[in-house]
């Protein structure tokens, strides 16, 4: 018994050295993405003390914009294309590298949770891309719908349920000196009247918890005394103990499926995290095709205002010469000007909102006001007119739907969600149980000192033992005893701590079912929500190709109208007034199938996030988002 005893001290010690089993290394868990962050080293050689105390610095916001912007500016104008404006969004807009933060977030609470503490720390929320500017407005808003801001990462911050133990070992030291002087007036008890002590204490201790629900403490006190009494056998004496303590719970806090909850939920929130960024980048590709068909748009709809406006410009002409020779009435001059003067009006604002249209690009694709005056006067030309294939090529309804369940990250957030407060009420339904915690301890101590030689004083009748040659020695005598274990102590117990009505663990256990209940109808709602969305884009994608081919008709037609009044206005059998209305109505069926097309393929792009096929069908890497450098290179620009 005394061998394995032997054997058991020193293992304890050593067990205490090494690391814990559930401090593991803040690994990535499988399934989720494996995007870097900053790096944190979590599992460093038990030797290496001073890494431990050395600061992690997060580097600082790095606010410069890739120079992939500056390689399309091209004779004051930024000639872009939309594959070049995804990149340039996913490189430099400043809320994907915002977002890029969450992952390391998200590590840092794996770091913090293996070392017992807390789950706390959340990612940013997915920021919306901003709306396009509006016809007479000077400003932006940024408003969108739910559908493209809603974020769910499963992050938990407070914890509830039993306590966590410490997983990092705690070492404590400690070193003292005193010197005492104690006056007594019996001086057969105190041996003087005027007692003087000194000492010299260290104390040494070493404890760590352990996911089952264990914690262990290894201790080590030293002390050595020296005094005035000609009482003591040995001045001066120094003692010793080992002590070796631990501390099981048996009902509340045992097991580690309940100690490890932490841990497994700050790794589920790094799969959140790498989720939030997935749905970062998707909402900024949608946003940014958004606003670059929208400008593509509000330039056909120029093009269209300036034809307005030269029509209208060559009808004043006419009609001022006809007026000149006296072939038609002063007042056919006064309806050309306000004619021109219309169309004037309508080509300023429409100019106006493609200067408001390329503010907000430019400034969703880079980090806030472009750096250089010259990208800020600069001009956007895209490049990428809008196509309008002869037919759309959609599956299945039902087929749909499936595609949207596997590839939305809203879906597998909001799983994660309730994955976590599964896990949180391991500790609430633990709570339930009382505190039931066996203890045990061993100390082994140890004595050695030198004979006292400070002389009895005459005439008392005190007669001073000699000391056992045992323990007379020095510190190698006193290890020795201690190592043989020759003084050991023994001690065992029971607590139990029984709350009489417990009806804090039971609100407890009960508020956080209501959450998982809460939680699971979150899930189910994002569900039907998704498939909503997903039928209302291809509804949406449906219409807005009747619109389309109606809007498309109504140009042409009105088209003929004028041909056709122009035509008896030459003959004579129409009027200036008519041909002035007709042309109105042809600017309007012009900026109707302009809004149109605009509409048509921002429908597409809607479906495309519906249906989660984003990234695949623009081939973006969040891999490569995440690193802000997009491999694909720069467009050529045209060379005239």
């Amino acid at each position: 018994m005394r061998r394995l005893q032997n054997v058991l001290c020193p293992g304890c010690v050593l067990l205490l050295l090494l690391p814990s089993a559930s401090s593991l290394s803040a690994q990535t868990p499988a399934g989720s993405q494996s995007y870097s962050a900053v790096e944190l080293r979590t599992n460093p050689k038990w030797w290496d003390f001073k890494h431990n105390y050395r600061p992690v610095n997060v580097p600082k916001n790095d606010y410069a914009d890739s120079t992939r912007l500056e390689q399309l500016i091209k004779g004051g104008n930024i000639y872009l294309s939309l594959r070049d404006a995804i990149a340039l969004a996913l490189e430099n807009n400043i809320d994907v590298q915002n977002q890029r933060l969450g992952a390391s977030i998200a590590r840092a609470s794996v770091l913090l949770a293996q070392a017992g503490g807390a789950v706390r720390g959340t990612t940013p929320a997915v920021a919306a891309a901003p709306s396009s500017a509006t016809t007479g407005t000077t400003s932006t808003s940024t408003t969108t719908t739910a559908a493209t801001t809603s974020s769910s990462t499963g992050t938990v911050v407070q914890q509830t349920g039993t306590s966590i133990p410490n997983y990092d070992p705690t070492m404590s030291v400690t070193s003292n000196f005193s010197h005492t002087t104690t006056l007594s007036s019996n001086s057969v008890v105190a041996g003087n009247l005027a007692s003087v002590v000194g000492s010299k204490n260290g104390t040494f201790s070493l404890s760590q918890g352990f996911s089952t629900g264990t914690n262990v403490t290894v201790g080590y006190t030293d002390l050595i005394r020296r005094d005035n009494s000609y009482t003591d056998i040995f001045n001066p004496a120094r003692t010793a103990s080992f002590t070796f303590r631990i501390t099981q719970n048996l009902l509340q806090g045992f097991g580690r499926s309940v100690n490890n909850r932490n841990i497994e939920i700050a790794r589920n929130n790094v799969e959140g995290a790498d989720l939030t960024f997935k749905q970062q980048v998707i909402t900024t590709v949608t946003g940014i095709q958004n606003l670059y068909w929208d400008l593509v748009a509000f330039n056909d709809d120029v093009k269209a205002k300036k034809q307005a406006l030269e029509t209208n410009q060559k009808l004043y002409n006419d009609n001022k010469r006809q007026v000149e020779v006296g072939t038609l009435a002063p007042i056919a001059i006064v309806q050309a000007e306000a004619a021109v003067a219309a169309s004037e009006q309508d080509l300023i604002l429409s100019q106006t909102r493609v200067l408001q249209q390329e503010t907000v690009i430019k400034n969703y694709l880079t980090h806030g006001t472009p750096a250089t005056p010259e990208m800020l006067s600069a001009h956007i030309v895209p490049t990428d007119p809008i196509d309008i294939p002869a037919t759309d090529q959609v599956l299945p309804m039902q087929d749909l739907f499936s595609q949207a369940m596997s590839s939305r990250p809203e879906v597998a957030s909001a799983r994660i969600t309730v994955a976590n407060a599964q896990i949180n009420l391991r500790g609430s339904k633990n709570q339930l149980f009382p505190t039931l915690q066996l203890t045990a301890s061993m100390n082994d101590n140890g004595l050695t000192g030198i004979n006292n030689d400070l002389p009895i004083p005459a005439g008392t009748t005190f007669v001073r033992r000699s000391g056992d040659s045992y323990f007379t020695g020095g510190y190698a005598s006193l290890l020795g005893q201690l190592f043989a274990r020759n003084f050991p102590d023994y001690a065992a117990g029971i607590t139990l701590s029984l709350p009489l009505r417990n009806r804090s663990a039971q609100a407890g256990y009960v508020l956080d079912q209501l959450t998982l209940r809460q939680n699971e109808i979150a899930l189910r709602k994002q569900e039907a929500q998704i498939r909503v969305e997903v039928q209302n884009a291809l509804i949406g994608l449906q219409q807005s190709r009747a619109v389309l081919a109606s809007a498309q008709k109504g140009r042409k037609l009105q088209e003929l109208t004028l041909d056709a009044e122009q035509k008896k206005l030459t003959l004579g059998v129409s009027t200036i007034y008519n041909v002035i209305l007709v042309q109105r109505d042809l600017a309007t069926a012009q900026s109707a199938e302009v809004t149109a097309l605009a509409n048509y393929v921002k429908a597409k792009v809607e479906l495309d996030r519906a249906t989660g096929n984003t990234l695949a069908n623009n081939k973006v890497s969040v891999q490569e988002a995440f690193q802000g450098k997009i491999s694909t290179p720069p467009t050529p620009v045209p060379q005239k």
